[in-house]
């Protein structure tokens, strides 16, 4: 059986869990959260634990056991504590802007760039470089970071562009004569 399907999800104090034959709710102080189960798999609640196991010895039961333990941590973890990401802007004369669910940006081109965050998701700019975007869901928060970096990735050269916080931009040295 799969190592991390075996692991218990310890369920804090403020969040409910709801099990039916095909769906799981996790309702907790940052929103909602709903997914589908598998048929492959069956989640029991003990008290304040949840446990995954899988219907069968197969592999892909197993396989499919560690995703979806995984994917019910991440659910109790985002309406307990919630996910963020955060974005940095390298350039000179970019800018960011939160104006309630849009993001606006000044990335280099002739017109500003408007993102629409979906509902459940907050954008905020701290500073006119700094982007977070936080939110419950860790794959919804993960994608709009994403989409928000391919605006204008960082180049190789000059290093301008969106990155996030973390990322280390290796520069490529430039041609020489």
């Amino acid at each position: 059986m799969s190592r991390v399907g075996k692991m218990p999800i310890a369920v804090p104090q403020g969040v409910d869990v709801a099990i039916t034959a095909e769906h799981i709710t996790v309702k907790g102080g940052n929103g909602t959260l709903s997914r589908s189960l598998p048929a492959l798999v069956k989640v029991a609640k003990d008290g304040a634990t949840l446990t995954i196991a899988p219907v069968d010895e197969t592999a892909a039961a197993n396989a499919m056991s560690g995703t979806l333990r995984a994917l019910l941590s991440n659910m109790v973890n985002g309406v307990s504590k919630g996910f963020e990401k955060k974005l940095t802007l390298v350039g000179v004369g970019f800018r960011a802007q939160a104006q309630g669910q849009k993001l606006n940006l000044q990335i280099g081109f002739s017109h500003p760039v408007v993102k629409e965050m979906p509902e459940g998701i907050k954008v905020s700019t701290p500073t006119q470089t700094e982007i977070v975007i936080a939110g419950a869901d860790r794959q919804v928060v993960g994608q709009l970071a994403a989409e928000v970096r391919a605006f204008r990735p960082p180049e190789p050269y000059k290093g301008k562009g969106i990155r996030y916080a973390d990322e280390r931009v290796v520069l490529k040295e430039t041609k020489k004569k």
